[in-house]
């Protein structure tokens, strides 16, 4: 028998709900327009902040947190939780074995120079954003390889900067193992009631990533050099033509993961066949993997590197969850929904499309460019109403990832990617965000999408 809750009620209305937002928003605001700061323990904070002050507006505190801990205990939110854990651990194996290097070597054994290692640059940093799932990851490895690299090559800076950027952005949205694919997949529901798999989510993906790569790398190749002329200099200590063998376990990892339709069987492929490559490379040693500090009476290794570097992004994705746990029995979601189903824009799926777009563009840049968040912010309102309008869940997680993936993410002064590449290379953060050229290519794909049709896909009553 199905229990029936009360709808959690809140001094002042049903509007009052949306205070645990406002709270994580402002968060947001202070912490990467005044702090000019960025890191998922941060964020992860500002959530559970924002749940702790948002109870005290809920005419019953207990029940604020009874909504909270059931949208912490769902199945979309431990699916997300438990499938980032074990990512974790794969992702830290490919960073150990500094894939970026043997790219470097790559461009530099065959003479890339200016545009040509702009578009080069992009294509290795989409290669080891997908592998790693980890935009902000890449970002930290690639810029300090590929730009001092770029810059000796006569690149453009601001190209330079926007093609790393690009590619981080690629990855973020393609990965199998990527946060924000996982959460575009596990937040977008059958009629059944089962999540969309992670596998088909990437296979429908894979045709609007490819076109928007493709045409940026294009503009790169072709107006990535007009910043100067190479002039000289030695990239060896960058290059590292061994590491280029850890391909293969993310070829297979995405075949897998993309065959099987199940993450955790690539994982499991990735992760030991990566393991036995690296070894057999000479790459890493049986201590990297799991090994004792006896000076520190600690663990070490890449496993338990992995496990520690994505606890705070799960902490994050507990803190989003639990709000919606609050929005969900508040009711807001439903009357978000409702409100936009019922309104003259949304008659048809392509209507619903368009607004959902603009939805989690807001979303995406009231947060931020934190894309996790935003995503599972916005997701459950996106399910509800593409359910409603029958529109597939693959077409659902895709346009919901892409978008928030796109021009949203890369806001000058409210953006998490343009914020670290303005860090990391001096430039401006208009610069930066003017040379990700991917994110504006993305955008325009999805969106001629939703016009066009391409790509739409029904689900079965």
């Amino acid at each position: 028998m199905t229990e029936e809750r009360k709808t959690l009620k809140f001094r002042g209305g049903i509007g009052m709900s949306l205070i645990p937002v406002g709270i994580y928003v402002a968060f947001c605001m202070v912490l990467f327009i005044g702090f000019k700061a960025f890191n998922m323990e941060a964020l992860a904070a500002g959530g559970f902040l924002a749940l702790l002050v948002g109870g005290i507006f809920c005419t019953s505190y207990s029940e604020f947190w009874e909504s909270a801990i059931r949208g912490i205990s769902s199945t979309a939110s431990v699916s997300v939780v438990v499938i980032l854990l074990l990512v974790g651990m794969f992702s830290a194996l490919i960073k150990l074995c500094g894939l970026s290097g043997g790219f470097v070597w790559m461009a530099n054994e065959l003479g890339m120079r200016g545009g040509s290692f702009v578009a080069f640059t992009f294509f290795a940093a989409c290669v080891v954003s997908t592998a790693t799932g980890s935009s902000i990851g890449t970002m930290f490895i690639a810029f300090p390889i590929f730009y001092p690299a770029g810059i000796l090559m006569g690149a453009n800076e601001m190209m330079l900067a926007g093609s790393i950027v690009s590619g981080a952005i690629f990855g973020d949205n393609l990965a199998p193992v990527s946060d924000t694919t996982i959460a575009s997949a596990s937040t977008q529901q059958f009629k059944n009631g089962k999540p969309a798999d992670i596998g088909g989510v990437v296979t429908s993906r894979i045709r609007y990533s490819l076109v928007a790569g493709v045409i940026t790398l294009a503009i790169f190749a072709a107006f990535g050099g007009t910043g100067g002329v190479y002039s000289g200099g030695s990239i060896d200590a960058a290059a590292n033509p061994v590491s280029l063998v850890m391909l293969v376990p993310v070829v297979l990892m995405l075949v897998v993961s993309t065959k099987t339709r199940n993450i955790y069987e690539g994982i499991l492929v990735g992760l030991f066949c990566g393991t036995a490559v690296a070894l057999a490379a000479g790459i890493i040693s049986p201590a990297d993997i799991f090994a004792n500090d006896p000076a520190n009476n600690a663990a070490v290794g890449f496993l338990v590197d992995g496990i520690n570097s994505i606890l705070p992004t799960c902490a994050l994705v507990i803190s989003v969850f639990g709000i919606m746990g609050v929005l969900n029995d508040a009711g807001m979601l439903e009357l978000i929904a409702s409100r936009i189903l019922n309104s003259s824009l949304t008659a048809e799926a392509r209507g619903a499309e368009l607004v959902c777009m603009a939805g989690i563009s807001v979303t995406t840049v009231l947060l931020g460019g934190v894309t996790s968040a935003s995503i599972l912010t916005f997701g459950p309102i996106l399910n509800r109403i593409g359910s409603a309008k029958n529109i597939h869940p693959y077409r659902r997680a895709n346009l919901l990832d892409g978008t928030a993936n796109s021009l949203p993410a890369i806001v000058p002064f409210m953006s998490v990617f343009v914020f670290i590449g303005s860090a990391l290379t001096g430039l401006s953060p208009v610069a930066v965000a003017a040379g990700t050229v991917y994110g504006f290519i993305l955008f325009i794909v999805f969106l001629a999408s939703v016009l066009t049709g391409w790509g739409f896909e029904r689900e079965e009553a």
